[in-house]
């Protein structure tokens, strides 16, 4: 099983490496403040939104995965989503980066996350 850093150490660093590279970065949502989940809303302007979460792989550990896409025609609907995945999991964090390519704060090796 993989070492995790608590919840809200994690959310920390993410905020300040967004805000050091010039871009964006809130809570939206708080979770549980040291095994909390956290899903990362990535974003262009405030456009373009798209969700990532970790998934449980088969060997144990866990890699972040796109689980949705903002849709233009329906932009509510990704608004939905999050609620839902909130109100489903009370732990969960939902922090928003926005800034571009801000997968590469999560899905590089060695990055946060």
């Amino acid at each position: 099983m993989e070492q995790r850093l608590p919840a809200h150490v994690e959310v920390g660093g993410l905020i300040r490496a967004v805000e050091a590279a010039g871009g964006f970065a809130t809570v939206i949502a708080k979770g549980e403040r040291d095994a909390g989940t956290l899903m990362v809303l990535c974003c262009e302007n405030g456009t373009k939104l798209r969700a990532y979460e970790r998934m449980p792989q088969a060997d144990g550990t866990r890699k972040w995965e796109l689980s949705r896409e903002q849709d233009p025609e329906n932009p509510m609907e990704f608004t939905e989503y999050c609620e839902r995945r909130k109100h489903q999991d009370s732990d969960l964090w939902i922090v928003e980066l926005d800034i571009a390519n801000g997968e590469r704060f999560i899905l590089e090796p060695g990055t946060i996350g």
